[in-house]
């Protein structure tokens, strides 16, 4: 049984590298740090593997270890919004997305891991309170709240 596990967590760990970098850049900002979130958290699966419930729900318990890495590491290097002149820089990013951007970087971690999952995850709001293990009408109504709060930053 832990065999089958941990096969699941390694196939979906591939195949959904790019999204789980994605999800760990949106919180450092840096490509480097962002890989090493995603490559601690890729440890952290394996090495918990044995761990997962039921394995219809491996993809949001993944999400959830590289969401808690991310958090774990912000914690012990401060790297939160650190916004450096490449990024401010980069030609792709310019005006109303630079102000949207540093608007959600400033949102308490919640609210921002709500907009990232949302919004850069493209994750529907069921799967959004799976991964985060919270009632669907519970991040309905703080995502409608997060989002008010960016309306009044920004206009």
């Amino acid at each position: 049984m832990r065999n089958r596990k941990e096969a699941l967590i390694r196939s979906m760990l591939l195949e959904n590298y790019q999204s789980y970098y994605r999800l760990a850049y949106s919180y450092v900002h840096q490509e480097a740090d962002a890989m090493d979130i995603v490559q601690e958290g890729a440890y952290k699966a394996m090495l918990k593997a044995g761990s997962l419930r039921e394995e219809r729900f491996a993809g949001t318990w993944i999400y959830r270890i590289m969401i808690n890495t991310a958090k774990d590491y912000i914690k012990k290097y401060g790297r939160e919004c650190e916004l450096t002149e490449e990024i401010l820089m980069d030609g792709k990013e310019c005006g109303r997305n630079m102000d949207l951007k540093e608007a959600v970087d400033k949102l308490p971690m919640q609210e921002k891991t709500l907009i990232i999952l949302r919004f850069y995850e493209d994750k529907p709001l069921s799967e959004i309170a799976e991964i985060l293990q919270e009632n669907l009408s519970t991040v309905k109504s703080r995502l409608y709240r997060t989002l008010e709060k960016l309306r009044r930053e920004l206009y």
